[in-house]
């Protein structure tokens, strides 16, 4: 036993202790446009990361930009990570503009694949997806503040601040070659491995100064995606579904109060409703879109009561139109709700609103088809005198005999023609159905 022993205390304690441990990379994805939802994503993906001692967060870009509010929050969790963050814009045909550019440049390693782009980051204001021009000093203040935002990290991160710079006061935008040779990013790397690679060994400042050595020969990478929630969140703050939500819930409301007892467009209206206050809480909003789809709204009400021909239906569907176009605003990429689904929505709204603005309308006139009620404007005979000297009589109204009174000064003789004018109690309101001379005359 004691050689057994000996020979066990000569062996290597472990084959892992001569192998250390694979780098763990945590893999974040930015496909399409930055909104709240995906900026939680990704920071939760950094805090995460930070949490599991990675070595490495990898968050590969591919949007045409997104919210200005969204972005910072990106930016801040990545200058913040006590992970080094490495932003790589992939696959190739893939883009980093407007807000990403500024992402783009935030990370400690900025990488882009072969026939990529970025930059073109003017701040703009859009209306129908076309540039609208505002004032020269609030143009002046816009770019001085983010050119201002843009030098704050891009000279601690070593970079070319004077043309990243140009990337937001004259638009500009680089491909990858021109990034790299104007010391906007770090690396042209054509794949995720390959970036791998020639990160490997490479030592990196922090935003704080200090500096570390990456060892990425056989790294471990974790794909992050987003949970079940965020997916489903990340959905509902689309400006088109916004846009659907918030009509189908005043729809199913406006059906519900309409023909009361119906229940299921209620329900699906406020839950959809509660859905699109979520979105536009989110998302920024512009109250004069709101007011327009209102107005729209109003008009379409009108048209069911009035006949002007189609002239308030029409500027229902012109005035919905408007503030779905309006209805959410973004000065870095115009993202806000299509012309096409705005049509494809007024359209059909419209139709729905006036005709069930007609039923209610024309249910009112409606004579009640059940109960005494229904007697109402009925025609019958008097069986004895009715009104004056004789008081009350019988009249027959539907084969059965009602107690029935006349106006004051009217008497209705036997075998007249009568019609119901009213009911009180058991007694029937009658007059006659020619006029009669009256008791006086």
């Amino acid at each position: 036993m004691s050689l057994a022993f000996a020979a066990r205390a000569a062996a290597p304690p472990a084959a892992a202790s001569d192998s250390p441990a694979p780098a763990k990379v945590f893999e974040l994805r930015i496909d399409g446009e930055i909104e709240p939802i995906l900026a939680e994503y990704i920071v939760h993906g950094i805090e995460e990361a930070g949490r599991e001692h990675a070595s490495l967060v990898l968050i590969t870009i591919n949007t045409p930009g997104g919210l200005d509010t969204s972005m910072r929050s990106i930016i801040q969790a990545i200058l913040q990570s006590p992970v080094p963050v490495v932003n790589f814009v992939n696959p190739t045909g893939s883009r980093a503009a407007s807000a990403g550019f500024f992402i783009l440049l935030s990370a400690d390693v900025a990488a882009m694949s072969p026939g990529t782009d970025t930059g073109a980051a003017s701040p703009i204001m859009e209306m129908f997806g076309e540039p609208v021009k505002i004032d020269d000093t609030l143009n002046r203040k816009i770019l001085n503040e983010a050119t201002a935002y843009l030098r704050s990290y891009v000279a601690k991160r070593g970079r070319n601040t004077e043309l990243a710079a140009t990337a937001v006061t004259d638009a500009k935008a680089f491909s990858e070659k021109e990034s790299l040779d104007g010391k906007l990013i770090d690396l042209v790397a054509s794949s995720p491995e390959d970036l791998f690679s020639k990160l490997d060994g490479r030592t990196i400042t922090r935003f704080d100064g200090s500096t570390v050595k990456l060892s990425l020969s056989h790294p471990s990478v974790v794909p992050v995606g987003m949970n079940a929630r965020e997916r489903l969140l990340s959905r509902i703050v689309e400006p088109n579904l916004v846009f659907i939500l918030l009509i189908v819930g005043v729809l199913g409301l406006y059906t519900e109060f309409t023909h009361p007892g119906m229940f299921a467009p209620g329900v699906i209206g406020g839950i959809a409703i509660v859905l699109a206050l979520f979105g536009l809480h989110m998302l920024p909003v512009n109250l004069s879109g709101l007011l327009l789809i209102v107005l729209a709204l109003a008009l379409f009400v009108l048209e069911a009561k009035y006949p002007t021909h189609g002239v308030l239906g029409v500027g229902g569907i012109v005035s919905m139109v408007l503030g779905a176009l309006l209805l959410v605003r973004s000065p870095l990429t115009g993202m806000g709700v299509s012309l096409a689904v705005a049509l494809g929505v007024a359209l059909p709204f419209a139709v729905i609103v006036v005709i069930l603005m007609r039923l209610v309308l024309r249910s009112r006139s409606w004579k009640q088809a059940a109960g005494k009620e229904e007697l109402v404007g009925e025609e019958g005979e008097a069986v004895e005198p009715v009104g004056s000297g004789a008081g009350t009589g019988l009249v027959r109204v539907h084969g059965e005999l009602w107690r029935a009174a006349a106006p004051a000064g009217q008497s209705i003789p036997e075998g007249a023609r009568v019609r119901v004018r009213a009911i009180d109690g058991l007694t029937l309101e009658v007059e006659a159905v020619k006029p009669l001379q009256s008791a006086s005359s």
